[in-house]
């Protein structure tokens, strides 16, 4: 088998707010933006992995969710629990100073964790938690 991962999933709620996340602090390229308003879907990659993104989508948007459902994907997002991401950087504390100074919410200053990595975690403006893990 040859499979890779092309693109994961998260979900947004203001859209100019991800883009300056995304885009103007984690440095991604925005590959694509269509649609309006709130109702958005944005494409992000990092510069030279042409075959991997993340889309940012407008939970909302999906037919066959129920207002029930809406609502609680809307509180899960605000507790910041319902979506999650794991990045990799070599400069894990350039990176963390970056994310700082954008003013995101930090949830975990770089640490050595007892399982062998060390990493570091924010939430993005939606609330996703974005873990980001040293390589070496």
């Amino acid at each position: 088998m040859d499979i890779t991962i092309h693109t994961s999933f998260l979900p947004h709620d203001d859209p100019d707010a991800s883009l300056a996340f995304y885009r103007d602090i984690l440095g991604f390229e925005v590959r694509s933006d269509v649609g309006q308003g709130k109702m958005r879907w944005i494409t992000f990659g990092p510069v030279g992995q042409p075959d991997t993104s993340i889309l940012l989508a407008p939970p909302a948007a999906d037919p066959g969710v129920t207002e029930d459902e809406r609502r609680t994907i809307a509180e899960m997002m605000a507790k910041g629990t319902y979506g999650w991401i794991l990045l990799a950087t070599r400069d894990l504390d350039g990176t963390f100073e970056k994310v700082l100074a954008g003013d995101a919410e930090v949830v975990q200053e770089p640490t050595e964790q007892p399982y062998g990595i060390r990493d570091c975690a924010f939430r993005d403006p939606a609330g996703n938690l974005v873990r980001i893990q040293e390589l070496r």
